[in-house]
């Protein structure tokens, strides 16, 4: 079973690259150059080409044409997120506009004086959101990998970018952000996770997401399960004209049965929501790997942790 890497496309120098795009030529310039850039891509970025493709065709079942227009416009949205990202990090968020969804509900959940567990998704662009939740944003842990964690923190040490946010890096050679999380819901701060992503092949639920079969990682779904707090599904999606829309989903609370785990209960109602904005924009869909089970090929270990899961 191929898994992701713990590295997200784009690097340090694409980072830094649109920086100083940016700052010296402004959005526009940095959005046209990023057609060029989209065109690079396409074949030299051979297996996130082939990831999309397969998500294009054998997922959204769109023909050669229409897979070839989403593979186009996948990578561009892609670079026009990682724009704003730079931008709004940069102090232009005036040329921007937000727009968000039952965030009354999400806001009396954050004033309620307990913890929240938040589970997004690599969609869209999940933490432009951090900045807009003033002084929330300073209670706020983002889960993330070391591999990630190691190569934002370089970038704002070196465009000296204050993040609101806390980091909780995991390593999977120890439990170390176990206690971290734990600690931050007991000082009722909020801990957000990205529920769609995995680096341990040992530790994962099995779920469908469109249609087929799919691996998820275990942990968010197992801590959150049993932390006996509030759980928000959390995606930031760009639409037209500079936009971004903020969608809060709050979870039904689960309980196990004999039926089902609560932590499958969850990962079901997880990937509910996350269909329905995959549906709404399909074109920001960011997993550049093997994602999905291929058809007839599902993996013996993944095969009985389906088994052991309605146990």
């Amino acid at each position: 079973m191929s898994t992701w890497k713990g590295k997200t496309r784009g690097g340090t120098f694409g980072y830094l690259f649109f920086i100083y795009l940016i700052k010296y030529l402004g959005i526009t310039a940095a959005y046209l150059f990023l057609s060029l850039v989209v065109l690079y891509f396409i074949p030299f970025a051979p297996k996130a080409t082939k990831s999309t493709w397969f998500y294009a065709r054998h997922i959204l079942k769109y023909n050669r044409i229409r897979s070839l227009k989403m593979l186009l416009l996948n990578y561009y949205r892609l670079g026009q997120i990682l724009i704003d990202k730079v931008a709004i990090g940069n102090g232009k968020v005036n040329q921007y506009q937000f727009k968000f969804e039952r965030y009354p509900e999400f806001l009396q959940l954050l004033n309620s004086e307990q913890g929240v567990i938040m589970i997004g998704a690599h969609v869209g662009n999940w933490e432009i959101g951090v900045p807009f939740f003033d002084d929330y944003g300073k209670k706020i842990n983002i889960v993330m990998y070391d591999a990630e964690h190691r190569r934002i923190k370089e970038i704002l040490e070196k465009n000296g970018q204050d993040k609101e946010f806390k980091i909780i890096p995991v390593n999977e050679d120890n439990l170390t952000h176990v206690f971290c999380i734990t600690e931050a819901i007991n000082q009722k701060e909020y801990v957000c996770f990205e529920g769609d992503r995995y680096l341990n092949k040992e530790k994962l639920l099995p779920g469908i997401l469109l249609g087929q079969k799919a691996p998820f990682p275990a942990g968010p779904f197992l801590l959150a399960s049993r932390m006996k707090v509030p759980v928000v599904f959390y995606f930031a999606m760009r639409e037209p004209g500079r936009t971004y829309r903020f969608h809060f989903i709050i979870a039904e609370p689960v309980v196990r049965t004999k039926e089902k785990k609560a932590e499958m209960a969850l990962l079901e109602q997880y990937t509910v929501a996350l269909e329905q904005i995959l549906k709404r924009y399909p074109e920001q869909w960011f997993n550049y790997y093997p994602f999905w089970e291929p058809a007839g090929k599902q993996s013996p270990d993944l095969k009985e942790k389906q088994k052991d899961a309605t146990e």
